[in-house]
C-alpha cells in the first residue's frame, strides 16, 4: 500500500497513518510527529516549566508512541492514547528529577470560589499562572482539572494517598485564585 502524504488537497486518515507507522514507514512516523507534536508539547509544558526540558519530554514521549504503536488497539481515541503516554512521560520526568514533593495532608478546608476567570484572559496568561504553582500542586491540578483523572488514579499514578491528592488540589485552587486576583489587579 502506498501512502499519500498530505498536500493541500489530499490528507491521510488517522487509520492509514497508524497502519503505516506500524509498518515502520519513516515518512509516516514524521507525519505523525508533525500532526500531534504541537498539541502534545502543550501538555508537556503544563507539567514541565522549562522549554528545553518540555521538548525533551515530548521527544521521549513521541518516541515511545512510535515504538509502542503496535499496542494501540483502536479502543478509544488515538490522540487520547498519545496524550496518556505524554502525560505519563511528563510524570516520569518529574519523578526522576525528584520534583514531586507534596505538602502535608490537610483536613477540613473549605474552598469558596467567588472568582471567575475573565473571558478575555488569554490561555498564555493562564499557563503563566500555572507555571507559578509548585510542581506538586501543578501536577495534581493538571491531572484532575485538565486531564480528568480521579483522585484514586492520581494517587496511584503519583504514589501518594487519595487525601494528599485532594489536599494538593485544594491548595492549588487556592493558590490559583490568589494568582488570578493578583493578576487581575495588576492589569487594572
Amino acid at each position: 500500500m502506498v501512502l499519500n502524504y498530505p498536500s493541500k488537497t489530499n490528507s491521510v486518515t488517522e487509520q492509514e497513518l497508524i497502519a503505516a507507522c506500524q509498518r515502520r514507514d519513516r515518512k509516516a512516523q514524521k507525519h505523525l510527529f508533525d500532526r500531534y507534536s504541537a498539541k502534545m508539547y502543550g501538555i508537556c509544558k503544563r507539567y514541565v516549566k522549562d522549554h528545553q526540558e518540555a521538548e525533551d519530554v515530548l521527544i521521549d514521549g513521541m518516541f515511545k508512541v512510535l515504538t509502542k504503536i503496535d499496542d494501540f488497539r483502536g479502543a478509544g481515541s488515538f490522540e487520547g492514547w498519545i496524550r496518556r503516554i505524554i502525560v505519563n512521560q511528563s510524570l516520569m520526568f518529574l519523578r526522576k528529577r525528584n520534583e514531586l514533593k507534596f505538602a502535608k495532608e490537610i483536613d477540613n478546608i473549605e474552598l469558596t470560589s467567588n472568582v471567575s476567570v475573565e473571558d478575555d484572559m488569554a490561555a498564555q496568561e493562564i499557563l503563566a499562572l500555572l507555571d507559578q504553582l509548585p510542581t506538586g500542586y501543578r501536577t495534581v491540578f493538571n491531572l484532575y482539572v485538565v486531564e480528568g483523572y480521579k483522585h484514586r488514579e492520581i494517587a496511584e499514578e503519583l504514589g501518594i494517598s487519595i487525601n494528599t491528592s485532594k489536599s494538593q488540589l485544594i491548595l492549588a485552587k487556592k493558590r490559583m485564585k490568589s494568582l488570578i486576583i493578583n493578576h487581575h489587579h495588576t492589569k487594572e
